[in-house]
């Protein structure tokens, strides 16, 4: 039974955590509804997967399948200790998981630093276990980076946003940078994939703080453009 009194906004320890299952709840993905390619694969030869956790995935998705060079998009389940959660088990806050967006991108269209902007410019960095009214870990912001190189380019970005937003009067950032390797993602619910396409007048909520990168900001070499 899930408890009703837990707070939402603490991780679970591996004795809370809920079971899952060994299925997943997605057997079967459909191609994605706006740019037609598969969401779980295969994905085609020298394309890369950039994963991250910025609040409600469902408008975030969005913003991301909008960006030129994003092959396929997908949301899930991220960062926790419960395999295959369904969605009103990571309501409960004893998953771990955040809610999260897979991104599938051709490396030579867009580059990782690129989906490092509109990832920190679409929500708001600094409050921890939430975004806005949405309330409990799996709101939280995190990056799942899968090899050394994006760790690199997270953290570089992530130091230089702190100072944008310090200029702002913005306190600490709280994202969370996982890996190399990244954590298990766990596809959600075939109605939560493209979900505003499926539901152009559905809840999507805007926390960005209004603070820019750099322009031209890359990582290798860590250098800016201002």
């Amino acid at each position: 039974m899930f408890s009703l009194n837990r707070d939402k906004s603490k991780m679970p320890s591996a004795a809370d955590a809920l079971p899952g299952r060994n299925q997943s709840i997605l057997p079967n993905p459909r191609p994605h509804r706006v740019l037609g390619t598969p969401i779980a694969g295969p994905y085609p030869d020298g394309f890369q997967i950039a994963e991250f956790a910025l609040g409600c995935f469902w408008g975030e998705e969005k913003t991301f399948w909008e960006q030129p060079g994003v092959w396929t998009t997908a949301v899930g389940y991220e960062g926790g200790l419960t395999p295959n959660p369904t969605y009103e088990e990571s309501c409960t806050g004893r998953t771990g998981h955040a809610e999260s967006v897979r991104v599938v991108f051709d490396p030579s269209k867009i580059t990782y630093e690129q989906l490092l902007r509109v990832f920190w410019e679409n929500h708001d960095p600094t409050q921890g276990m939430r975004q806005g009214a949405d309330v409990g870990s799996h709101y939280r912001s995190a990056i799942f980076v899968r090899d050394d190189a994006q760790r690199a380019a997270a953290e570089a970005s992530k130091r230089m946003y702190q100072e944008r937003l310090a200029e702002r009067g913005y306190g600490p950032i709280t994202t969370e940078i996982v890996g190399p390797p990244a954590p298990a993602f766990y596809f959600a619910e075939d109605y939560h994939q493209q979900y505003l396409d499926k539901n152009p007048n559905g809840y999507c909520p805007n926390h960005s703080t209004g603070v820019t990168l750099p322009e031209g900001f890359t990582a290798t070499p860590l250098q800016y453009v201002d």
